[in-house]
């Protein structure tokens, strides 16, 4: 009897904090049917902000990929001092409010900080433009090539890459031919997880965008100030197509996740 009762506090659990909240943004968003909602997501502002939301995403995922799997080799491969301590602070992002990564942000390259105050003279602006957009997003979702990568890499070892070695194969052709097919669903899956925190990261990016319109406007801060301003419509269209990405992230994830 507790068996069937701890499962129906956990399908109301979820039904009223995650089911119930999405169905009625899906209902809000075509109760006057799609020709709203095209038009709402349509105009320039929403396009805008789709567009900077794939830029933001792309550069990310882009950077945490490639610093990701080169990381994660450094870690598992490789002794060297400070190697705890850097295996610690790549979990910093899952502990640190993003806010607060948002300020810190501002205080390392806002234009009166000095790296911020240089880069402004080579004109380089990183706060309030898209580069300090992506910086947020990169430091929000760096953990997650690292940590689906490294357990692989320590689960393969490295026995067939130093066979390689021996072979007369160089680093790039063993990298190629050998690491990334042995990492490589390890790799997609955090990869989709990357894309999926990027997508919708909103703290951290609202610090750093400056929340300007048609520039540095992603599509959560584009939900966020439509709803301010009653616009209901268009929030509630650009919320929906967030949560569909959202569902096909998840989708991918799954399919992605190897079994076992």
């Amino acid at each position: 009897m507790a068996k069937y009762g701890l499962r129906a506090l956990a399908l109301v659990y979820l039904l009223f904090l995650l089911v119930l909240p999405v169905v009625l943004i899906g209902w809000r968003t075509f109760e006057n049917g799609l020709g709203p909602v095209l038009e709402a997501l349509t105009t320039p502002q929403a396009q805008s902000a789709f567009r900077v939301t794939l830029i933001v995403a792309f550069w990310a995922v882009l950077a945490n990929t490639v610093f990701g799997v080169g990381t994660a080799i450094l870690l598992v491969r490789h002794d060297f001092p400070g190697k705890r301590l850097l295996n610690a602070l790549i979990d910093l992002p899952m502990a640190v409010s993003p806010v607060v990564v948002g300020l810190a942000l501002i205080l390392v390259y806002g234009r009166f900080a000095p790296v911020g105050g240089w880069l402004e003279n080579l004109g380089v602006q990183v706060i309030f433009s898209i580069p300090g957009m992506v910086m947020a997003a990169v430091f929000i979702s760096l953990p997650l090539v690292i940590r689906e990568v490294i357990p692989v890499l320590e689960e393969l070892g490295d026995e067939q890459e130093q066979a390689a070695r021996t072979l007369g194969a160089g680093p790039w052709q063993t990298f190629r031919r050998i690491t990334i097919p042995g990492i490589r669903w390890a790799l997609a899956y955090g990869v989709v997880l990357c894309l999926a925190r990027a997508l919708g990261e909103y703290g951290a990016v609202a610090v750093v965008s400056g929340r300007l319109v048609e520039k540095t406007q992603t599509l959560t801060l584009f939900v966020e100030e439509r709803f301010q301003n009653f616009d209901e419509a268009s929030a509630f269209a650009a919320a929906t197509a967030l949560a569909l990405v959202a569902v096909v992230t998840l989708l991918l994830t799954k399919i992605l996740r190897p079994k076992g």
